[in-house]
């Protein structure tokens, strides 16, 4: 769909040991592989001496005992995380504690009602997550040769945030843009429209590599966010054109134009497809009755 896909999905980082990326990077992957996490969750260490460290990941001594131990003589100045989703966020309060670090992050964000047919959501949220300081669209976090910058991009998560690295001309993209998969959207926390609005706000920045939350460093991100763009915008079609041959269910949706997934990510991919129809009823191109959908 929408071209040759350029994801890499032959990642084989190592699990629990420092990873040096760039001059000034390293990353540390949690050791929670799944069709959801991929590898695992990605752990950056930005800086040298003074650090912040991005998305301490799941709640895992493990994965807490691996990062503190590759800080070792180390200060960390903040601990950010992207998004409140228990992958990246769980084990922040914990980490944080261990190494006497604020937890910076946007916090809970309200979100607009959702049409009832949507149901579900909510999948892997951290609904106790709290940041000790909510930073929001432009906070600057500042250490000795290095600049984070925080950016809102919505869609994945209703409270996402990218963090833009200055001085390695780079993004912490957490699960916005990721290297191995599309993202999962799941109404009500996830938005489609602000999905499609977050990508389409980074086509035009210059930073020429992303480190995503799950996933080998993106080496060529314009190259995937316009597919992205465009595999949503193929989908879409995918679905005018079944609701056109007659009224369907989700669930029909997803069983005709999902055969060639892992049955196992047909879950996610019915969230996806509530994100599309939430969309196109929004746009007042379709209309449900008895779960069922149809041009409106």
């Amino acid at each position: 769909m929408a071209g040759s896909a350029p994801f890499e999905r032959d990642h084989r980082p190592p699990v629990g040991v420092p990873e040096p990326l760039a001059p000034g990077l390293r990353v540390v992957t949690a050791p929670n592989p799944g069709p959801m996490t991929f590898t695992g969750t990605r752990s950056y260490v930005v800086g040298e001496g003074e650090v912040a460290v991005i998305d301490p990941g799941p709640d895992d001594p493990a994965h807490r005992a691996a990062l503190v131990a590759a800080l070792a003589g180390e200060r960390v100045a903040a601990v950010l995380v992207t998004h409140a989703h228990r992958d990246h966020s769980a084990g922040a309060r914990a980490f944080a504690v261990a190494v006497g670090a604020p937890v910076l992050a946007r916090g809970p964000v309200p979100v607009a009602p959702v049409p009832a047919f949507a149901g579900g959501g909510g999948e892997g949220r951290d609904a106790g997550f709290r940041p000790d300081r909510a930073i929001a669209e432009g906070a600057r976090v500042t250490g000795p040769g290095w600049t984070l910058v925080a950016l809102e991009t919505p869609g994945h998560a209703a409270d996402h945030l990218a963090f833009a690295w200055e001085e390695g001309g780079a993004l912490f993209s957490g699960d916005h843009v990721m290297g191995w998969a599309t993202t999962l959207i799941s109404p009500p926390d996830g938005s489609l429209a602000a999905f499609r609005a977050s990508l389409a706000r980074l086509e035009g920045r210059a930073e020429s590599v992303y480190y995503p939350g799950h996933g080998a460093p993106v080496r060529d991100p314009g190259r995937l966010v316009r597919h992205i763009l465009a595999h949503r915008a193929a989908r879409e079609a995918q679905i005018v054109a079944a609701l056109g041959r007659g009224p369907a269910t989700p669930e029909q949706l997803v069983a005709a134009l999902y055969a060639d997934v892992d049955p196992r990510l047909h879950a996610a991919a019915r969230r996806n497809m509530v994100a599309h129809l939430i969309d196109l009823a929004e746009r007042n191109l379709v209309s449900v009755e008895d779960g069922r959908f149809r041009f409106a």
